[in-house]
């Protein structure tokens, strides 16, 4: 997967949401508690992950550590 990378937080909602590339529609599919992997419509590709209640689930938002439910290969990652 190559593109920006998007962040966004809703502080009211308390909801973080982090995805690569905007393209096309995409669905929610909840992995775990409060967890929601984001996915492409026509492809069924992982274009992303929502989290709810995040700030309960961080000590500080200046040392954020997730459990993701997924494992992420970054030496596969080509630059």
């Amino acid at each position: 997967m190559k593109g920006n990378m998007n962040i966004y937080y809703d502080e009211e909602g308390d909801y973080l949401e982090i995805s690569v590339r905007n393209t096309g529609q995409t669905y929610g599919e909840e992995v775990g508690d409060d967890i929601t992997l984001i996915k492409n419509e026509e492809t069924d590709e992982i274009i992303g992950i929502g989290i709810l209640n995040f700030k309960k689930r961080t000590r500080s938002l200046s040392d954020i550590k997730l459990n993701l439910p997924f494992e992420i290969n970054f030496s596969a990652l080509k630059i």
